[in-house]
């Protein structure tokens, strides 16, 4: 009699929780008895100084109504996007009180959001109830209201890049160790000087390297630079860099100079729009063969594909004339990714 009164409280569960739900296609969502987490944002006006604070996003966990395992994930994402494109700030087995640091949740958002600007940024708490204890039943998945903040992120550290009579650009030090790198522009003749913007310390040229206070550095050919400062040793390194389409499909033909790209910091692209022709085209850097990029992946006649160094890639074929954007990506420096646009 006892086992026989198990048995039945048993079945009376099983037929109870599938009662509590609906059948939507082949998804199973519970019906009312469901309590969804809550999300409250801290302050996001994130500042470099208060960097070690500890910020706290209050949550409260799901109830279903049922026995569920559940993992939590805090998610941002522009605000009205409806999180088609999710920056992912947290993930785990509990809810309450979410605590990041201004340094890690500045870090995660810099992912998605642009630094030094203020974003209008949607949050939300996704829940997913791992409901299958051998039954066959579906994850079910469950969101928290949206709720919208002001997040004010700040970037790497950085060096602004001062030319007169020119756009401030910036270098940045990916370590945070006192060695900044990137890519600037700069016209023949130019001379720059570099700006601590947090210590308000200013570079320019010392002997053969820097010194604080010191006059500009000077730049004699036009076009992009790789400059590499570093603030520890006063040491700075400064080269001629650019990348070009190279081909029988460019206006040169195979023979430099190359047409030359320009380069988008925020998209970290280099991009061209060009006149091509019938026939073929590579990426190259610096008008040289030492390091260039052709197709490796897809089939000929492809207008995207991916890159790689050297003589493994493949000559990129054109075979309609016309004007084109070409947009290149460098993932590293052995490969890449490439789009060409016909206008």
């Amino acid at each position: 009699m006892k086992k026989y009164n198990i048995l039945l409280f048993a079945l009376v569960g099983v037929l109870g929780f599938f009662t509590s739900c609906d059948k939507d296609g082949d998804q199973l969502t519970l019906r009312d008895n469901v309590t969804v987490p809550t999300l409250a944002l801290p302050d996001l006006t994130l500042v470099r100084s208060n960097g070690t604070e500890t910020l706290v996003f209050s949550c409260t966990p799901i109830e279903p109504g049922f026995t569920a395992s559940a993992t939590y994930f805090l998610e941002a994402c522009p605000e009205g996007n409806n999180f088609e494109n999710v920056t992912q700030v947290y993930n785990g087995i509990t809810c309450n009180n979410i605590e990041l640091t201004v340094n890690q949740l500045n870090s995660i958002l810099l992912d998605g959001f642009p630094e030094d600007v203020t974003s209008s940024v949607d949050f939300r708490i996704r829940t997913v109830l791992e409901a299958d204890a051998g039954l066959g039943v579906e994850d079910l998945e469950y969101t928290s209201a949206t709720v919208n903040g002001a997040a004010t992120i700040f970037g790497l550290l950085r060096l602004d890049v001062l030319v007169s009579g020119s756009e401030t650009q910036k270098i940045k030090s990916p370590g945070s160790d006192g060695i900044y790198e990137g890519f600037v522009k700069f016209g023949a003749g130019d001379a720059f000087t570099l700006l601590d913007p947090d210590n308000a310390i200013n570079y320019g040229a010392g002997g053969s390297g820097l010194a604080v206070d010191g006059p500009g550095v000077s730049v004699v050919d036009a076009g992009w630079h790789k400059i590499v400062a570093n603030i520890n040793d006063l040491t700075i390194t400064d080269e001629n860099y650019f990348i070009g389409l190279v081909g029988s499909a460019t206006p040169n033909g195979w023979d430099a100079p190359d047409s030359k790209m320009d380069y988008d910091a925020d998209t970290k692209t280099w991009t061209i729009t060009i006149d091509l022709v019938p026939g073929a085209a590579k990426f190259r850097r610096n008008d040289g063969w030492a390091w260039n990029m052709g197709f490796t992946e897809g089939t000929a006649g492809d207008l995207t594909g991916t890159t790689q160094q050297g003589g493994v890639g493949n000559d990129i074929p054109i075979t309609e004339a016309g004007n084109y954007t070409v947009i290149f990506t460098i993932l590293s420096d052995d490969a890449g990714t490439y789009e060409f646009i016909k206008n």
